[in-house]
């Protein structure tokens, strides 16, 4: 089964490297982009039954640093 994790920096937490591609874009003549936040996908092949507890606890304890990071959880 595949399972796909979102994981982004939370609203409030500075993000320099959306700020570095914000600032290539408009050198680049892409005027207009206010604002960029970059995160990370993780894509998990795991067996097939897996429960969203397992997941969530995958999240918890490795793929997402909570404290600044938020993730979401999306199973196929």
């Amino acid at each position: 089964m595949k399972v796909r994790v979102d994981v982004m920096l939370k609203n409030g937490v500075l993000d320099p490297q959306g700020e570095a591609v914000r600032h290539a874009l408009g050198s680049l003549g892409f005027d207009g982009v206010e604002g960029v936040r970059q995160g990370k996908v993780i894509e998990l092949d795991v067996a097939d039954g897996t429960d969203e507890a397992t997941i969530k606890d995958m999240c918890e304890k490795l793929l997402a640093n909570t404290v600044i990071e938020s993730y979401a959880i999306h199973m196929d």
